[in-house]
């Protein structure tokens, strides 16, 4: 073997050992970069990383990350999602299950509304998780209502990882945008048919609202709440996705919509303040600083291991990998669905996947398709014990009675349903690709 890949192998088994050691991911990559890419080249290959960061900073797609950014956490700062929440719950409850489904409902306009999966886990559990065990939910079937709900942000566009992926494999992100809307409502469609089903087998399980919550909103309140809490929400997300989805505007030109309108719905709701703007700002720049530097520091890593042969590499280990092409693409998914357990989404996105994407762009695989399965598995990722994200954003808000057992079991069922969705992609591609080829934008 030569000592180019010699050492390419090396760099990956000290960024895992890094990584083991408790560095921060960002500080893992770009060392284990500098180290072996010195190793193999010295000084010249890094001439060419300065070009490379400049890229980054300047990158106009990536511009409608802060944007986007924004406009979620300040439909969370300003508790606008409560209201969603209540409101939904109210048209919903009557039924067995009825709340359980007003979460889904909630964490689709949510994940469309911020894109951001800890934003939406959190601001459902401060709200929702209360609500469901005063109203006599099991506590495991809440906690992974509000999980998978909360997860639904990682598929359903403006998605912040959709941006990314369209960055990273050269395709345009209104066409990925187009291409996730209907894999994420499918996905919302199979929760909303668990919880239904489930309702009516173990109705105990997940009661309907009681017969005095019911009345205390008439339907004409009702009518008013709706168009007051859910209507100026829903609208923007249309607004956003639509102009994007439908060539009106570029993405950074819809992101950008999408944060004045976020205001201007808050300062409608009477929900803005200077507190909530500076709270908004805060968390925004620091979201947006955490992903650019790992964007910024995968640029090293990625410059050396192209520079030591490293595709070659990994086009010859794939090349092993039996089942032709199925194969390949089945030894992806259970390789990020691993990954899942000990990586945040951004770190695999822009470590693992720039070194496996060039073996299935040559071997002719629908990069839009393959783009959407990546999303649904790592957003399966997110569920699984013991190690998955949401599960910690929820623990960190739950009521001391809702303990880390309850809900690693309650996500349970909800990452069978993803699986299952996964596995419908998998088998339809057309899910994905129709109305992006409808629109145009794929042959």
């Amino acid at each position: 073997m030569p000592l180019n890949e010699i050492l390419a192998i090396l760099m990956i088994v000290a960024f895992v050992g890094l990584l083991l050691a408790g560095v921060r991911v960002a500080y893992a990559i770009a060392a284990a970069g500098f180290l072996f890419g010195f190793l193999g080249f010295g000084t010249t290959l890094f001439n060419l990383l300065p070009a490379r960061i400049y890229g980054v900073a300047t990158n106009y797609t990536l511009l409608a990350v802060p944007l986007f950014v924004f406009m979620g956490v300040l439909l969370e700062k300003s508790r606008i999602a409560e209201d969603m929440l209540d409101v939904m719950g109210h048209l919903a409850g009557r039924m067995p299950g009825g709340m359980g489904i007003a979460i889904i409902l909630v964490g689709v306009m949510m994940g469309a509304a911020t894109g951001i999966v800890g934003a939406t886990v959190v601001t459902l559990g401060l709200i929702a998780l209360p609500t469901l065990l005063r109203r006599g939910y099991h506590h495991g079937l809440a906690s992974g209502a509000i999980c998978a709900s909360g997860t639904l942000g990682q598929i359903i566009p403006p998605s912040l990882i959709l941006i990314l992926l369209a960055d990273l494999m050269q395709e345009s992100v209104g066409t990925l945008f187009a291409a996730a809307l209907l894999p994420g409502l499918m996905l919302a469609g199979l929760y909303v048919l668990y919880l239904l089903i489930l309702g009516q087998v173990k109705p105990q399980l997940a009661p309907p609202l009681s017969r005095e919550e019911l009345d205390s909103l008439s339907r004409g309140e009702l009518v008013v709440e709706v168009f007051r809490g859910v209507l100026p929400p829903l609208l923007l997300v249309f607004a956003v996705l639509g102009s994007i989805i439908g060539g009106v505007a570029a993405p950074t030109e819809a992101a950008s919509m999408g944060a004045f309108g976020a205001i201007l719905i808050a300062a409608i709701a009477r929900k803005l303040s200077l507190r909530v703007l500076r709270e908004t700002m805060r968390e925004t720049l620091k979201t947006t600083a955490m992903i650019l530097f790992i964007i910024m520091a995968a640029q090293v890593f990625s410059l050396a291991f192209r520079g030591l042969s490293g595709e070659d590499l990994i086009a010859e280990f794939m090349a092993l990998v039996p089942g032709g092409v199925w194969g390949t693409i089945l030894f992806l998914m259970v390789l990020l669905f691993v990954l899942g357990f000990f990586l945040e989404w951004i770190e695999i996105s822009y470590i693992v996947l720039p070194l496996l994407l060039p073996f299935f762009q040559q071997a002719g695989v629908d990069m839009v398709w393959l783009a959407m399965l990546i999303c649904m598995n790592l957003q399966t990722s997110f569920l699984t014990p013991p190690f998955g994200w949401a599960l910690f954003f929820l623990k960190g808000v739950a009521p001391p009675e809702v303990k880390t057992m309850e809900i690693y079991k309650g996500v349970i069922p909800f990452i069978g349903v993803q699986l299952v969705g996964l596995g419908l992609l998998m088998l339809f591609p057309d899910v994905a690709t129709w109305l992006p080829r409808a629109i145009g934008w794929l042959k």
